[in-house]
């Protein structure tokens, strides 16, 4: 067997450490009031109406008197749809009826909601997101926010007849942080990628109004008006505005869905009760960790050294898949966990500990039968690879199937657009992810572990391994 460096199971274990423990608590400061996340853990998962309750509301188009179409209707839900998929709400239910020209949802609270309030709730699917760009900043009104600030409402004179951007021109929003060069203070706005025809309308007005306002407009509000300082031609801009982390990223997803075809009444509201009681998170993360504590203490009684690998690899394990839901990974968007979500984590956990109990069975019976420790390991390894492979790759691919056909982005979206069964889509998601776990903390971590601890003298008692005390 090669062997491996003594220092590679101490630094692969403190990496996996580390990793479980931002991925579970995620990583978080403080810039004044406000909270400030730079790594997502547990506490940032959106759970299911099942687990956390939500909201059921009903829409009524507001056409003075006008039916609204099948097609208006069509977009208005395909837009609301897009809109939940964009802040990677899952677990959601939406209806159309055609008669009566309502459209119903349900759909789970925020992570952070404490309120509960239904029409705060509601109000991020219903407002009608029209983007404007305008020439000046004259407003008919002012109002007060609920933190005293001043609110400026419709717009008014050369402000109202001049339009010099809609959101059909920006190609893609994002939500950014940025710091003040000044104060250093952290500061969030949305920035924007302008389509060739946007770009090429901004240059223009940008070289004709230097020195002068464009205020930029959300429906009626003004959200920003900045002074023009220069030629903007390469496509770019930011909206600023004081904005939140929450705000910023609730803007660009708005933005990125794009306009209601009509302004959407709410005709009724109401909150739906989570199905498995209020107490039932706390109870079953309890049951989870007396459930790891007793699958651990199992583990090093049977299989001992083995078993201790086995257990940091485990950890590992835990904290990817909670890393996977929460958004702990640039690359890979949070979603609401449901209870099938969490059920194919623990799945995917019991197929963790399957392998390695494998694993470790293998080694006692190679030490068992007189080889030497490190043919034991080699051997060992070697023959349990592929019945480890095969059980986790086949489900890999039930995984996938449920998640093609019930994910956000499905082989039915090309027929029905953006939709997404929750339930069946987090089950899938978690058990994907849960088993690709399995390869690189059960498979890969635990056996370079294994082969590095295994070169430590005081480790090289075959008793360690399963086998008879020397």
């Amino acid at each position: 067997m090669k062997r491996v460096g003594k220092p590679v199971f101490f630094i692969v274990a403190l990496l996996i450490l580390v990793f479980t423990y931002t991925s579970l608590f995620g990583v978080h400061g403080q810039n004044g009031d406000n909270t400030i996340t730079y790594i997502k853990g547990a506490s940032d998962i959106r759970w299911g109406i099942d687990i956390n309750g939500g909201v059921e509301a009903t829409f009524s188009p507001d056409t003075e008197g006008v039916k609204a179409t099948e097609d208006q209707l069509n977009s208005a839900k395909a837009i609301i749809e897009l809109r939940m998929v964009n802040q990677n709400i899952t677990d959601y239910e939406l209806y159309v009826d055609y008669n009566q020209d309502h459209i119903i949802v349900r759909f789970p609270w925020k992570n952070d909601e404490t309120t509960f309030d239904p029409e705060a709730a509601i109000e991020e699917l219903s407002a009608t997101a029209m983007l404007t760009f305008r020439e000046g900043n004259e407003y008919a009104t002012q109002e007060t926010d609920a933190d005293g600030n001043p609110v400026y409402k419709t717009p008014t004179g050369t402000t109202a007849d001049t339009v010099i951007l809609e959101g059909s021109d920006v190609k893609k929003a994002e939500a950014q942080m940025i710091q003040d060069p000044t104060t250093g203070a952290t500061e969030y706005e949305v920035g924007l990628e302008l389509s060739d025809e946007g770009a090429q309308k901004f240059a223009e007005a940008t070289e004709r109004l230097q020195g002068q306002i464009i205020s930029i407009w959300m429906d009626d509000v003004m959200i920003s008006y900045p002074t023009v300082n220069a030629v903007i031609s390469d496509g770019k801009c930011s909206i600023t505005g004081g904005f939140t982390a929450a705000e910023a990223s609730d803007l660009a997803n708005k933005i990125n869905a794009g306009a209601l075809p009509f302004k959407l009444v709410t005709t009724n509201f109401s909150t739906v009760s989570p199905t498995l009681g209020a107490s039932a998170l706390n109870a079953m993360e309890i049951a989870g960790i007396i459930g790891f504590i007793l699958v651990c203490l199992i583990m090093l009684i049977v299989y001992r050294l083995p078993g201790f690998v086995a257990i940091i690899a485990l950890l590992g394990q835990i904290g990817l898949c909670f890393a996977a839901v929460s958004g702990y990974f640039p690359f890979l968007n949070s979603f609401t966990m449901t209870l099938p979500g969490i059920a194919g984590i623990i799945l995917s956990i019991g197929m963790g500990v399957d392998a390695n109990v494998i694993t470790a069975t293998r080694i006692k019976e190679e030490v068992n039968s007189g080889k030497t420790l490190d043919g034991a390991i080699q051997k060992g390894n070697a023959n349990s690879f592929w019945a480890i492979f095969d059980g986790n790759i086949t489900t890999i691919m039930v995984a996938l199937i449920l998640m093609m056909v019930f994910g956000p982005t499905n082989i039915l979206s090309w027929i029905f657009g953006p939709s997404t069964t929750g339930s069946v889509y987090s089950f899938g998601y978690t058990l994907l992810v849960g088993n690709i776990g399995n390869f690189i903390m059960g498979v890969g971590a635990s056996r370079l572990m294994l082969k590095s601890i295994s070169g430590f003298k005081c480790f090289r008692n075959k008793w360690l391994y399963g086998g008879a005390a020397k």
